[in-house]
Formats: C-alpha cells, sequence, structure tokens
C-alpha cells in the first residue's frame, strides 16, 4: 500500500510539474498566445484599396500614384496620393462635402501621424501653403462613405498648374 501511495504520488508531482511547464510556454511561433505588433503595414495594399475605402475615383490621367493601408488596434488608416491639375485636385476635394471650403493649413506644433512618409512623400501637413479640408462623411450625410469615420485632404500646388493630392483616411 506505501509503495502505491508512494508510486501515486510521485505521478501527481510529475502531472503537476508538466502542467506548471506546459502554461508558462510561449507557443510555437505563429500561434494564438503571440501579440501582433502595431501599427504595421498591410502588405499588398496599395492605392487601389485605400481608394475603395474611400470611395474616391483616381482621376484619369493622374500620375505618381501612390497608397497604403496601415493596420491599427482600433482603427486602420488609409492613405492615398497622386498627382494631378489643380482643378481635378479641387474637384475631389469639392466631392468630399466637407461643411469647410478649401482653406490653408497652419503648420502647427501639434503631432500628427506620420503615414505618408511610407510613400516616400514629405508629410503633408509640414507642406508651407497647402490647401486642406477634412469631413466626417456620416455627420455630413454622405452615405457612400458610411464606414469612413473622417476623411482629409491637403493639395500641395505645384509648377504648371500641377497639384499633388494628399487622402488620409479611418
Amino acid at each position: 500500500m506505501r509503495n502505491r501511495n508512494r508510486a501515486c504520488g510521485a505521478m501527481c508531482a510529475a502531472l503537476v510539474s508538466a502542467l506548471l511547464l506546459t502554461s508558462c510556454s510561449t507557443g510555437a511561433p505563429g500561434s494564438a498566445t503571440r501579440e501582433s505588433t502595431y501599427p504595421r503595414w498591410e502588405e499588398g495594399a496599395g492605392a487601389t484599396e485605400a481608394a475603395a475605402f474611400m470611395k474616391v475615383q483616381i482621376p484619369e490621367g493622374a500620375t505618381d500614384v501612390k497608397g497604403a493601408v496601415q493596420v491599427n488596434p482600433r482603427e486602420d488608416e488609409y492613405i492615398l496620393s497622386f498627382r494631378t491639375d489643380r482643378a481635378t485636385a479641387t474637384r475631389v476635394a469639392e466631392d468630399l462635402h466637407s461643411e469647410e471650403p478649401l482653406k490653408p493649413w497652419r503648420i502647427s506644433s501639434t503631432s500628427e501621424p506620420e503615414l505618408f512618409g511610407h510613400l516616400g512623400l514629405t508629410e503633408p501637413q509640414t507642406l508651407k501653403g497647402a490647401l486642406w479640408a477634412g469631413v466626417c462623411p456620416p455627420c455630413v450625410k454622405d452615405y457612400r462613405r458610411r464606414s469612413v469615420a473622417w476623411l482629409e485632404i491637403h493639395i500641395e500646388n505645384l509648377e504648371a498648374d500641377q497639384a499633388r493630392v494628399y487622402l488620409r483616411a479611418f
């Protein structure tokens, strides 16, 4: 009987030890126990995906079209940029249905997210003389964009009637 109790005790101790060791393991790479790092750029997502989320038509003839999607724990950020003529850039801004017209952007010391650097572009909020407009699409009853909480545009005037459009949405 004594040997039986000792064997049972040894088996219980081994079982408890095994359970403790496995409960402390980190799991295999890619397992559900591993946390993702944020923010991260969604692989393969570009201008097409950003324009689709924003419900923005990339103008015919636009050049240097770039876009990306930054994945975040709460809201993903969609960015899109292209070069076009100034009149077309203004029409893109008007299509956002902002209650405020385009106005000069005041460079401030507030910390804005740095997103466009990922595309090899200057951050639009640092551009002197850029125009800006922002809108909450559901607030202005733009039901095409009901899944977009915020959409903003910066327009940088370039040479020879050209402009670079920067769009950001989440």
